[in-house]
């Protein structure tokens, strides 16, 4: 089983096309050692030639360019890509759906009811999509049952349900449902060897934090580094926890939970950021940020990293 990284930045991608922050102008001057990133995704392979895509980010075109594995060119139309699944309704989430509307047959989407119906109303890509390629819709139902992909045999992927909101253009705004957001944990049936992964992941669940522990790979939210970061540079007024995100540092954060959950392991875990925000110092590589996370046996997401389990 193949895991890609397509994209590892948060919404607005690394650097963000409108960010003047030091990290945003010194990567486009080159006075920072970091590099530059697209907005988060991943593919999930059982053969290295059909792909599941979780999450369908508008950097999708750009990030299909970088990796020929999604495009086989085995026919004079052809994709890697079978099948998308969505973990939540959120711009840089679902936008990239839209470059696919060329498909030849309705594209696979799997999506909770929560999402399908954001989808189909708020910000109503299912409704457009119907006049190019059309949309099959596959429900993922939270019911404890694994997912029926047929793209990837082999591989079992269970939903667990995250508490979260809805975007901002939701009809249920404000009044979370369960299916808002979601994680996954993903199994090689063959191996045994399994990733969790989850972009946006503000509260640790007990369901969540055992998800966690039975993972040889965690690919886990690292957004912002603190809690107030966004709001300490000016550019929002609300912190990392409002937003649905679990800052690195302090207490209570994310360094602490992936040391909590380290212990004694018949097989190393590896234990990885992703969907990083413009202003998170973590994308310098030689800060001392990125200092703390080596200590800790952290690693920071990069587009085109790759994982076999």
């Amino acid at each position: 089983m193949k895991i890609r990284v397509l994209g590892s930045a948060a919404g607005g991608g690394f650097p963000q096309w409108n960010c003047n922050c030091s990290n945003c102008d010194g990567v486009r001057r080159g006075t920072v050692k970091a590099t530059r990133r697209t907005q988060s995704s991943i593919a999930v392979s059982a053969n290295g030639e059909d792909w599941l895509l979780v999450n369908a980010s508008p950097d999708l075109l750009a990030q299909i360019a970088a990796n020929p594995e999604l495009q086989p060119a085995r026919q004079a139309r052809d994709t890697g890509i079978a099948a998308v699944l969505v973990m939540d309704a959120q711009i840089d989430h679902v936008t990239g759906l839209l470059m696919l509307r060329e498909r030849g047959a309705p594209l696979p989407l799997y999506a909770t009811d929560a999402v399908w119906g954001d989808l189909g109303t708020g910000f109503p890509i299912g409704p457009i999509l119907s006049h190019y390629c059309g949309v099959e819709h596959r429900p993922i139902a939270l019911d404890g049952r694994p997912l029926d992909i047929p793209a990837l045999p082999g591989v079992r992927i269970d939903p667990l349900p995250l508490l979260s909101k809805a975007p901002p253009y939701s009809p249920h705004r404000a009044a979370p449902q369960r299916g808002d957001n979601i994680g996954l944990v993903v199994t090689n049936l063959a191996t045994g060897r399994r990733a969790f992964y989850a972009p946006g992941l503000g509260q640790l669940e007990p369901h969540v934090l055992e998800a966690m522990r039975g993972a040889d790979l965690l690919l886990v939210d690292g957004t912002t580094w603190t809690n107030d970061e966004m709001i300490r540079l000016g550019f929002s007024k609300k912190t990392a926890a409002d937003m649905g995100h679990l800052a690195q540092s302090g207490e209570n954060g994310m360094i602490a939970v992936l040391d909590s959950i380290s212990g004694a392991r018949e097989r190393p875990r590896r234990k990885v950021l992703i969907h990083i925000n413009n202003t998170n110092p973590i994308l310098i590589e030689d800060g001392p940020e990125r200092r703390v996370l080596d200590e800790h046996g952290i690693e920071v997401a990069y587009d085109g990293m790759t994982f076999e389990l």
